[in-house]
């Protein structure tokens, strides 16, 4: 998700009247803090990275993309897209029309071994590759394999209630925040109970369980790219390892070293 209240690099976006294609790659190495302006397009993106951890921010929440996951972006919704580290994006643009079973809404999905290396393929393609032959063929198995996709949880909802909005911005500036829902509750000036009752309503969340997931998946940058799970856990806000660990599992159903293995 995009660094709160630090400074980031402005990431180009093309300018494309319409596609070559049905489906165009988009290639790009992002350096750390990268991300796009606010925008949309009138065709869906699917953004992946085959190195690194992507992000997109929407109005309705932020959305994680570790290795072996993607992000579908419906068309007309705006956004943003970037890293918080580096990666190595491999994002598709695909016309409507040539998918119309795609998401109506943002959702990050698994990516198996095969959807990768036709990806791979497909991105070494010419922007106007032939739509007959092999590399039509190409396209149609990737597409029949994006279809395909299950969705997985990491996304983390985010409220339109604007007294909970700068709770929630304060909280994505320094995950390891510790302050309760009494101090919260105390500085936008609510009840404890009231707080707890729009959070659940706005976010689908308890104000627990939200912070956690936001702890877990700012943790996850870090971790692919090699940083030890004791600092991530201690930068997340954790007291120990083996807390972050058990939330960690609770919530992925594995350990990091387990997740990033697959």
């Amino acid at each position: 998700m995009p660094p709160n209240g630090h400074s980031i690099v402005p990431r180009e976006i093309p300018q494309l009247d319409r596609l070559p294609r049905p489906v165009y790659a988009r290639v790009e190495s992002l350096g750390s803090d990268s991300w796009s302006a606010l925008h949309s397009h009138p065709w869906v993106q699917f953004s992946y990275a085959i190195q690194g951890v992507l992000g997109v921010h929407t109005a309705e929440g932020s959305y994680v993309a570790p290795p072996q996951r993607a992000i579908w972006v419906p068309a007309g919704l705006q956004h943003q897209v970037g890293s918080n580290a580096r990666a190595e994006m491999r994002s598709l643009y695909i016309e409507q029309s040539a998918a119309p079973w795609m998401p109506a809404r943002c959702q990050v999905v698994e990516v198996s071994p095969l959807t990768r290396e036709l990806i791979r393929s497909f991105t070494a393609l010419p922007s106007e590759y032939a739509e007959e032959g092999a590399d039509g063929r190409l396209v149609q198995v990737l597409l029949d394999q994006l279809r395909q996709a299950e969705e997985v949880s990491l996304s983390l909802p985010l409220p339109v209630d604007e007294r909970l909005r700068v709770l929630c911005e304060s909280l994505q500036a320094d995950p390891a925040d510790g302050r309760d829902l009494g101090y919260w509750a105390a500085r936008i000036g609510v009840s404890e109970k009231t707080l707890s009752r729009i959070f659940l309503r706005e976010t689908g969340l308890s104000f627990r369980a939200w912070r956690q997931r936001l702890r877990l998946l700012h943790g996850l940058a870090p971790l692919e790219n090699g940083e030890r799970v004791t600092d991530v856990a201690l930068s997340c806000g954790y007291e120990s390892t083996s807390a972050f660990i058990t939330a960690f599992r609770q919530h992925f159903g594995c350990t990091p070293g387990e997740f990033f293995n697959v």
